[in-house]
């Protein structure tokens, strides 16, 4: 694993995870633009109308579709479905964010109005309290689950990702140093 990686180790098909809020679609819009590579936002893709989940097969197959082009920067963190993006990804970066960081930027969104480029999936509406609730229940999520889903995402990278070149990225510094190396 490598703590102080550059934009110029990054492969062809790049996954970026961690815990919510922090940091994926930031860095991957950052990553993208400085690699020409085309952001695959994996929220964008998993809802259906009306905010329903798809079963584990459709959303394996959306995403065997998503991913099947040469070049790509996938973000998102479902773990229940992160092996599959390992299958074909070359590098790996893990936003190793501090929880309390983490819950800090859910409720912060919570409280702001979307920005005006951010774009709903199909048939999903999302009203301030809907975004309000949505946002204030990831703090609570992030609060309790931070410690297991760290470790179990970096478990299934080391079982699923022997191939992949591993970036875990631990503070806003090293983020910063990675996109302007």
């Amino acid at each position: 694993m490598s703590d102080i990686p550059g934009v110029n180790s990054v492969g062809r098909r790049v996954v970026v995870t961690g815990l919510a809020g922090a940091g994926k679609s930031t860095f991957s819009r950052a990553l993208s633009a400085r690699t020409g590579l085309p952001v695959i936002v994996l929220d964008f893709h998993f809802w259906l109308p009306g905010w329903a989940e798809p079963t584990e097969a459709e959303w394996r197959e959306k995403q065997n579709a998503l991913l099947a082009g040469d070049g790509w920067i996938a973000d998102g963190n479902y773990t229940a479905t992160l092996d599959l993006r390992l299958e074909r990804a070359d590098t790996v970066v893990f936003l190793d964010t501090p929880w309390w960081m983490c819950a800090r930027r859910a409720f912060v969104r919570g409280l702001r109005s979307r920005p005006t480029d951010f774009e709903l999936p199909g048939g999903c509406d999302q009203s301030r309290f809907r975004q309000l609730r949505d946002e204030w229940w990831l703090v609570w999520r992030i609060w309790r689950v931070h410690r297991s889903e760290r470790e179990r995402e970096l478990k299934i990278i080391s079982l699923h990702g022997t191939h992949v070149a591993i970036h875990v990225l631990r503070s806003g510094r090293a983020v910063r140093q990675f996109l302007d190396t």
